[in-house]
């Protein structure tokens, strides 16, 4: 890994793109990168969203910002041909497409939940990439805590990836399949990674580049016949399967469910009374996916760790 980062210096283009509000560009990439400690998908304090696809070889950087409530303006670096690609990329990315009216209908007839929602309103619900990334989130959060598992993330891209620098900022690739089939047993376990989860890891890049597993395959399949075939692969359970299909595939009409996260969350948000959860996902029926951000969010937000708790609510304008 490189100690100092690659300086690149790439012309870009900036692309202005409609949103349908209520959107929140801040909140969206919130659930995405989870914490602040993640390295690959980078919220600067002026709410600048910046991500780094490719490699420090061929390194293509998208800024995004919220300049007004219905707007965002998406930014384009490196000498690329498919930036109109890229710039529909980062549109699935950050959920521009997705219509949660239906959610909105359905949480406001759950009177813990529906305060949440208004604080939280315009969080869309993100996607990875590429399913080889959601594959790999997915299974380093298994069975372990956030900050646990966000740190162990951020050693193991820092061990395996070189980072760009740019603009003050170090901006780092997610590891490419290569780079984890690649890595010494060693380095995983330096970064805190199990020897089980790394195998997984390995399983999944083989399945992939097969074309066992693909985008594609999982598209054309309900949610849970896709899940089925997740689960076909050693190591990959119920609750990894569904985080891959709502993080990857952005299916809202799954619920990682046994999750022990989850419980804690609704006792901390749900208010005095308890809250069945089974109950709540039958109320949002296909969209009880957005319930998995929103408690996200609701944890952050109760930790002070999301950016707009810190600095104070700030409504784009327009």
């Amino acid at each position: 890994m490189s100690s100092t980062g690659v300086t690149h210096e790439q012309p870009y283009r900036r692309y202005t793109t409609p949103v349908s509000p209520p959107y929140r560009l801040d909140l969206t990439v919130s659930v995405l990168r989870r914490l602040s400690t993640n390295l690959v998908d980078v919220l600067t304090p002026d709410r600048e969203y910046v991500r780094l696809l490719g490699d420090a070889a061929a390194p293509v950087v998208l800024r995004a910002r919220q300049p007004t409530a219905g707007t965002l303006t998406i930014d384009v670096e490196g000498d690329r041909d498919d930036r109109p690609r890229l710039v529909a990329l980062a549109r699935r990315m950050l959920g521009v497409e997705v219509d949660l009216t239906r959610f909105y209908h359905s949480a406001s007839h759950i009177p813990w939940l529906h305060p949440l929602v208004l604080r939280m309103q315009g969080v869309r619900p993100p996607r990875y990439p590429t399913l080889w990334e959601a594959c790999v989130n997915a299974i380093v959060f298994q069975q372990i805590s956030l900050h646990a598992a966000s740190a162990i993330m951020g050693r193991f891209t820092a061990e395996l990836s070189d980072p760009v620098e740019r603009e003050g900022l170090r901006l780092y690739p997610f590891p490419s399949i290569a780079q984890v089939h690649g890595a010494p047993d060693g380095l995983a376990r330096r970064a805190g990674m199990s020897a089980g989860k790394l195998a997984t890891l390995r399983r999944v890049g083989d399945a992939l580049e097969a074309g066992v597993l693909s985008e594609r395959r999982l598209e054309q399949l309900p949610s849970a016949e896709a899940g089925a075939l997740l689960r076909s692969l050693k190591g990959v359970g119920p609750w990894t399967a569904a985080v891959i299909l709502l993080r990857g595939l952005g299916r809202l009409d799954v619920f990682p469910a046994n999750d022990s996260s989850v419980a804690r969350n609704l006792a901390l948000l749900g208010g005095p009374t308890p809250v069945r959860a089974v109950s709540v996902l039958d109320a949002l029926g296909p969209d009880r996916g957005m319930l998995y951000y929103h408690l996200l969010l609701g944890r952050l937000e109760a930790r002070g760790d999301l950016m707009h708790s810190a600095m104070g609510p700030r409504q784009p304008a327009g």
